[in-house]
């Protein structure tokens, strides 16, 4: 007969571990000694892909775009110019509050062996970053969440959604976020309505082109789905310099002979350079991976395995209202528990949509 015996690390009442067939969690008894973090790799979703401004108003707010619209005219002598004003273009951003109650008990506080306070505050500040890289994404690639209410009516968009009609994604009352172009009929691309402006000597129906586009292979990144969104971003004035991509794109990428990992110097993905190392460090911790036709290429779990999106920096595509910021209360409800109330409230909107061109498989 031989009797198991549990580790020093495991409490004695194995009972509810065994009850639910091995899936339960045992009590650990050194937490010092026996946790262990995890890799955390960040995706600073509001820097990359937003304009961040502060509000005191309440509610939803109406955020306002000025576009560009007055134009130098042939003056005849003895005569005046006439007056232009600014074209305007008016977004409602759906601001709302989010919050997590963070609880400890009051046993582990008073046990020297271990912080659990710092620990719980630690996970608390990672859910509110795991939170905005979630709300960014979901919001821009359009993926279905009741909670955040992305996506049309909640379900995700893919490549057979029309950016025309009354429920395409351009229908901001079943689409809260917007869609990329949403110009609308063909009279209103001729007229030159819709989220989009005249640039250059692009045609109407050229700029009204869909920037949800459908990938040429199905969870691979082409050299030709490259070339169509640079030259989609580029007919509305900007320059495509990103890319980013889920980890099943990745693979596709490292067998394009042109891809050039990210092994060369600190925040420099090209080949050889001065610190190696450092270039390999900044990879681990960013997503940065590498470059192609001089697009930097960013990979993270939170961007969906079916899609993948091009875009310019330089001009973000969203925006980033914040009425108030993380705010920490004290709570002790009491039976033991003590803890912390965090809240804040905010709301983004996709508000320049030819920023970018996401592809769909």
């Amino acid at each position: 007969m031989v009797t198991t015996q549990d580790g020093i690390l495991t409490s004695n009442n194995v009972g509810a571990y065994n009850a639910t067939g091995g899936t339960g969690e045992r009590v650990l008894v050194d937490y010092k000694d026996a946790l262990q973090d995890y890799k955390v790799t960040d995706l600073p979703a509001l820097q990359m892909f937003t304009e961040t401004m502060t509000t005191d108003t309440g509610g939803d707010i109406d955020l306002t775009f000025a576009m560009p619209s007055m134009n130098l005219e042939r003056i005849d002598e003895g005569s005046t110019p006439q007056y232009q004003h600014t074209k305007m273009r008016s977004e409602r951003v759906a601001v709302r509050e989010w919050g997590i109650a963070v609880g400890v008990t009051r046993r582990m506080i008073e046990d020297s062996r271990f912080n659990e306070v710092e620990l719980a505050l630690n996970e608390a500040r990672r859910a509110v970053d795991r939170h905005m890289s979630k709300h960014v994404i979901y919001a821009l690639f359009g993926i279905g969440d009741a909670d955040l209410q992305t996506g049309i009516s909640n379900v995700s968009i893919d490549k057979q959604d029309a950016e025309v009609g009354s429920s395409g994604i351009n229908d901001f009352a079943v689409n809260l976020y917007g869609g990329f172009i949403g110009s609308g009929t063909a009279a209103q691309a001729a007229a030159g309505s819709g989220r989009y402006v005249d640039y250059g000597l692009t045609a109407a129906a050229d700029l009204a082109r869909t920037h949800y586009q459908e990938a040429t292979t199905n969870g691979t990144v082409t050299l030709a789905d490259l070339t169509l969104a640079i030259e989609l971003i580029g007919q509305h004035g900007y320059n495509a310099d990103t890319v980013v991509i889920s980890p099943k794109h990745y693979k596709t990428l490292l067998d394009l002979a042109d891809f050039s990992a990210a092994v060369g110097a600190a925040n420099s993905p090209i080949r050889g350079g001065s610190d190696a190392l450092g270039g390999i460090r900044d990879t681990a911790a960013t997503g940065l991976v590498g470059s192609l036709f001089g697009l930097n290429i960013y990979v993270n779990a939170y961007i969906p395995p079916t899609a993948y999106g091009v875009f310019d920096m330089s001009a973000k595509p969203m925006a980033y209202v914040e009425r108030r910021a993380m705010t920490v209360e004290e709570a002790n409800p009491g039976f033991g528990i003590v803890g912390s109330y965090m809240s804040m409230r905010y709301g983004l909107k996709v508000t320049k949509p030819e920023t970018g061109v996401i592809f769909y498989d």
